[in-house]
């Protein structure tokens, strides 16, 4: 694995040991940010399901100013913090070990409202949709965000979800791309 593109390009991200964390591959990677743009121009995101943290690295690379990464293992922690301190940019990221439900929470309670937002859950535990309701609930998203979900084929994410646009959906092998626009609380 590697940063595709910006400030970090090139650099080599470690994956985490094991077989409880997927990592997203350089080819889909790099579709998502073609699809969501390929640059930024400042906000912060938000990676609720961080694994090797590859996604929010890629993220502050091509612009964004901030990234918050949670994860509830150790081991993904652990190479999160390795695969940032290959930025030498510790202070663009905030890591978080807790699971996401109790991280929205803690969130909300710092007052973070997000512009990215990436959700890649374990496939046999995505609740993609719950968790984007309860990231409305809290006034966690700032409207135009953009949310990109990363599930297999049988998540079947719904095209309608309310306060958010469809914008699109790629497969990518067993993976499917799923992209919204939040356009605020109905």
């Amino acid at each position: 694995m590697r940063v595709v593109a910006g400030e970090y390009r090139g650099r080599k991200l470690s994956a985490v040991p094991g077989m409880a964390t997927r990592p997203t591959t350089d080819k889909v990677k790099e579709a998502v940010f073609n699809i969501i743009g390929p640059y930024f121009d400042k906000g912060v995101s938000l990676d609720l399901f961080a694994g090797s943290g590859g996604l929010s690295i890629e993220g502050v690379s091509r612009g964004i100013d901030r990234a918050v990464l949670v994860d509830r293992q150790l081991a993904a922690i652990k190479t999160i913090k390795k695969n940032i301190a290959a930025t030498k940019h510790d202070d663009k990221f905030d890591v978080y070990k807790l699971d996401a439900n109790r991280a929205l929470y803690m969130l909300q309670s710092k007052g973070e409202r997000f512009d990215l937002i990436y959700l890649d859950p374990p496939y046999a535990k995505q609740q993609i949709v719950a968790n984007l309701a309860k990231m409305v609930e809290l006034n966690l998203i700032n409207p135009g965000a953009i949310v990109v979900a990363e599930t297999n084929q049988e998540a079947n994410l719904p095209d309608e979800l309310p306060g958010f646009s469809f914008k699109r959906r790629q497969d990518y092998g067993i993976t499917v791309v799923t992209v919204y626009r939040y356009d605020g609380k109905e």
